[in-house]
């Protein structure tokens, strides 16, 4: 019985971690947290409203850095004021994962 039980908790624990593994961050809409994920972007270095860390492969977001009119989602100017929303660059513990582009952003 006690064998069973372990097999059962090894399952569902199982069936617990794997959509987590594979959900992205970004909705199919292009929304994290309720920020739309395009226009204008401000880098910073503390207390951003968005952890980026840049990938080659695998990414949350396809990013397009555009000079005027970033409104398709993965579209994104960097200004230093007048922002959107604010953005830090990391290299572990990212909240989305980019990729950069020249044609085509947006959600995978």
């Amino acid at each position: 019985m006690k064998k069973l039980t372990a097999i059962f908790t090894v399952l569902l624990l199982l069936a617990m971690t794997i959509p987590a593994m594979s959900a992205s961050a970004v909705n199919k809409d292009g929304y994290y947290n309720g920020i739309k994920l395009c226009g204008k972007v401000k880098v910073v270095e503390h207390f951003a409203d968005i952890k980026v860390q840049v990938v080659n492969s695998f990414p949350d977001l396809k990013v397009k850095v555009v000079d005027s009119f970033p409104d398709d989602i993965g579209e994104w100017k960097f200004v230093e004021y007048g922002e959107d929303f604010t953005v830090q660059f990391v290299d572990s513990f990212p909240d989305i994962k980019i990729k950069y582009v020249t044609s085509f952003p947006g959600v995978e």
